[in-house]
């Protein structure tokens, strides 16, 4: 149904102060810093999971050599959505507006209902990263989670025991991630990069990574995170994330957290020849999910 002059009674009438409602301001892409970016020229992607070798054995004298087999295991999926809102407006609605055009006051919100729409679908991978979401990875697990499947054994990209955001909780979700081993048990040089949080932990994030001192104690103890270089993007407030006190590291290891773009933004516009009314709409193409799960490590929190 086409917007009509009713729907904008008081825009059709001179004297009004100010139109208010449509012109707030909003922040830059909060996905960008924490996935990355890919472009795809498919209906979907597919990342599969090369294992490597074993730790190599002794090969005592005039004994044959141990050979070692490898092959491709699970592979993660990503189905890229279509996106899509419209917006229709009569002839005579745009002309009797005492205010300057109303329908390019709405194509500027179309824009901002598809920048928060995204948002959204990026804040879910890891809104859903936790056991009971039942949105799962390649390897049939949620993003973090403590018993994700290797050939030599279960492995986690979660505390043990949820926690809230502190000094004791963050530095031991970075020892886990210093102790980070491959399908096949070998160790893997990774480190934390960016601690990613909801907006309720700002303050606690900011005392805990750019403090020269630890927080909450009077022994001029340094803060080793920050003194380390532990985090060296430091801290990323992502506001779409809706547990308040879960919080996520992502680490520098490889194919983690990623976004494919299938189709950029596209804008269009047309009229009804009989009517008058003029159609509007943004469309755009894409997808966010996770690799290796390696590439994030979180937790829910106490609550």
């Amino acid at each position: 149904m086409a917007m009509n002059r009713a729907a904008f009674a008081k825009m059709l009438e001179p004297g009004l102060n100010t139109l208010f409602g449509l012109e707030y301001d909003t922040y830059p892409a909060e996905y960008a810093a924490v996935f990355s970016a890919n472009t795809s020229q498919k209906a979907f992607e597919e990342d599969v999971l090369l294992e490597g070798f074993g730790n190599a054995p002794v090969k005592n004298e005039g004994a044959a050599i141990s050979y070692d087999a490898a092959s491709q295991q699970w592979t993660a999926r990503y189905q890229h959505e279509t996106v899509a809102l419209a917006f229709s407006i009569t002839e005579e609605a745009e002309e009797d507006g005492q205010y300057g055009s109303i329908a390019s006051r709405y194509t500027k919100a179309l824009a901002r209902s598809m920048a928060s729409t995204k948002e959204i679908k990026a804040a879910n991978v890891l809104n859903n990263a936790f056991s009971g979401s039942g949105v799962t990875g390649g390897d049939g697990k949620t993003l973090c989670a403590t018993d994700h499947t290797t050939r030599t054994g279960s492995q986690s990209n979660a505390l043990a025991t949820a926690a809230d955001l502190s000094e004791t909780s963050l530095e031991q979700m970075l020892i886990q991630i210093a102790d980070m081993k491959d399908e096949r048990g070998l160790r893997v040089a990774a480190q934390g990069q960016m601690l990613v949080i909801p907006t309720a932990y700002t303050f606690t994030a900011e005392r805990l990574l750019e403090s020269q001192l630890r927080t909450g104690t009077a022994d001029n103890d340094i803060n080793a995170i920050r003194q380390g270089g532990y985090l060296p993007k430091g801290y990323h407030v992502m506001r779409r994330l809706t547990d308040s006190d879960a919080f996520f590291v992502v680490t520098d290891v490889p194919d983690g957290l990623k976004h494919f773009q299938r189709s950029p933004l596209k804008k269009g516009m047309e009229g009804d020849f009989e009517t008058g009314n003029v159609r509007y709409k943004v469309r755009e193409r894409y997808s966010f999910g996770f690799t290796d799960w390696r590439g994030v490590f979180g937790t829910g929190g106490a609550a």
